[in-house]
Parts: structure tokens; sequence; C-alpha cells
């Protein structure tokens, strides 16, 4: 009997409409689902207890042999609404920045515009785990995920990094790809894309399936969040990691 692929990804709102076909059957005696938090995904496929994992693309340079795989991605053309610079006074009078535990790619882009595009130099935080309890006077904080999302209208100053990040490059941003660590046969890769695509017809029924009062999910699905990899996220991708690696 043929082994099965095994596939990680997470479980957050953004990647459900990815993982919505495997989740229905689609693949099921080909590939063995894994779902976890981003960190233990990346280290799982360093460890090859994983062959495909969604993960952010900061993750990248870390795994042996990686290769992006598939037509599908996390991304935004420009405004994302659940990655963001949240501040009670403007970005010029920000003094600390709390970083959000949970994403690394989004604190390394969050590096790169401070550096790059606004110039200051605030003091860097690691935040714990209450940390936006602490986003008070001069101190700012990342925040990333579903919670960003709930949080956006509580803040006089949004900085939505994403589209901070096109106004720098006239690129869009990837925040996660699939990445395989090893050669996966195209004939997988293909049904892999098909069994995505899936979900992305299907995003009324995942909107049903996860009541979210807080913002929107047909504007997030459809006007925040790009799943496909074209080419020009594929240039921001590749723009974001060069920059990554002068930061190191």
């Amino acid at each position: 009997m043929q082994k099965k692929i095994r596939v990680g990804a997470v479980s957050y709102l953004n990647t459900k409409p990815l993982i919505y076909g495997f989740e229905q059957g689609e693949l099921e005696e080909s590939i063995e689902l894994v779902k976890d938090y981003p960190s233990r995904l990346a280290t799982m496929l360093q460890k090859d207890l994983l062959d495909i994992a969604l993960l952010p693309v900061a993750a990248i340079p870390n795994i042996p042999h990686a290769q992006v795989i598939g037509e599908y991605c996390i991304s935004a053309d420009r405004q994302v609404a659940s990655v963001a610079l949240y501040s009670h006074v403007p970005i010029e009078d920000i003094q600390s920045i709390y970083l959000d535990y949970q994403s690394r790619t989004s604190v390394a882009l969050l590096r790169i515009l401070l550096r790059d595009y606004w110039h200051i130099r605030p003091s860097l935080l690691e935040a714990g785990e209450n940390y936006i309890d602490d986003i008070q006077d001069k101190t700012a904080g990342v925040i990333i995920g579903d919670r960003a999302l709930e949080y956006r209208n509580k803040f006089p100053y949004v900085y939505d990094l994403a589209e901070i990040w096109h106004e720098h490059t006239q690129l869009p941003f990837v925040f996660a790809v699939w990445v395989s660590n090893k050669e996966i046969d195209t004939a997988f890769i293909d049904a892999f894309n098909n069994s995505i695509a899936i979900g992305l017809e299907h995003l009324a029924e995942i909107i049903i399936a996860n009541p979210f009062p807080a913002y929107d999910l047909r504007t997030y699905y459809t006007e925040n969040i790009s799943y496909s990899l074209d080419d020009e996220k594929r240039k921001g991708m590749m723009l974001f990691l060069k920059l990554l690696e002068q930061m190191n």
C-alpha cells in the first residue's frame, strides 16, 4: 500500500478555504492532514515528520531542500486586514512596539518597513500572552490573525502591513505558501491544487460554518486575502526573502 503524504496546516480563518477540500475527504486515500501551530509545522517539516506544510514565508530558509509547490498561497494585493500595527498615537510618535509572538513573517515584515519605509527605530518588545492590554500611550503592537480582525475598530491608528508593503514596493505580500521538503510527484500536485480549488468554490458554506461577527468574512475572503500564487506574488515573495536575508 502506498504511503500517505503528510500534509500540515493551521486552522485559522484565513486557511479554512485552503483546507476545506481535504476536510471534505478530497485526497483522503493519498494524504494524512495534520493541524498544528505554524512554528510546530515548520519544525515537523525540518525533521521530515511532514512532507508538505502551509508555512509562513519567513520559515522557508530554515527548511532543508525547500520547494514552494502548488498554485495557492495566503497573500494580499493591498490591504489584508488581519496583520496590522495598532497604536494610540501616529507612527512617528511610537516609542516601542510589542511583537506578536505568533508570527515570525509579520514581525520580519514590520522590521523591514520600520527600517526602509518609515525610517524609525522604536524599541521592539517581545509580547507575552496578554500583550494587547499593554498597547497604551506610545507603546504600539502588531496583532495578527483572527484577533486582528476583532481589534480593527478599537484603536485610532491601524497600519495594515500588507498595504504599507504595497505602497513601499508596488508588489503584493505573501504571508504563507505550501512548502515541501522533497520532490513531489506532479500528478499529486495537480490533484492537490484541484482539492484546494474546491474550498474557494465553497466560500458561502465556509462562512456559514464559521460565524464571525467582528468582520465580514466574504469581504475578507474575496477582497482582503488573495489565494492565487501568480507571478507578481512570487516577485513579492522573493523580494521579501532577499530583504529578510539582509536583516539577519
